[in-house]
């Protein structure tokens, strides 16, 4: 596992460990990572705050050339709304760790020219399907079902 997909990892137990979805996220940019988050849509009451969103937020404003060049890592398999924001910023790659318990826009970021990198990680699937199991409700309504 490498340190940027462990640091999303991190994220995702922090975000299960406050009551919320087991997702986490990190954006990198050239090496260092400039903004981390989770799912924070229990925590907070927010409509928006995936854990991809919720690392974008905390990157704070950047000029367009650094999402250009940078790498978003995220637990789970990016949502529409997640991907559409990956697109807005032009982030050309994500590395996601897994997509089994969910499958998110792929298709459509492919699309769009960003390069994809599954991992099919264990530790990712793990956390989701647990939570999934003991929260399908919540999860539901995480996904707008």
């Amino acid at each position: 596992m490498d340190e940027y997909m462990q640091a999303a990892i991190d994220e995702a137990r922090l975000g299960l460990e406050e009551g919320g979805v087991p997702i986490g996220s990190v954006l990198v940019h050239r090496g260092r990572i400039i903004g981390r988050g989770h799912n924070q849509r229990q925590q907070r009451g927010s409509v928006v705050l995936h854990g991809e969103m919720d690392a974008l937020e905390n990157a704070g404003r950047q000029p367009a050339q650094i999402y250009r060049e940078s790498v978003l890592y995220t637990t789970l398999s990016p949502c529409p709304m997640c991907s559409g924001a990956i697109v807005l910023y032009g982030i050309p790659r994500v590395v996601i760790g897994e997509n089994r318990t969910f499958m998110g826009a792929e298709a459509y970021l492919r699309a769009q020219g960003v390069e994809l990198n599954v991992l099919d990680s264990d530790v990712c699937h793990e956390l989701m399907a647990s939570f999934i199991e003991r929260y399908p409700e919540v999860w539901r309504e995480d996904i707008g079902e």
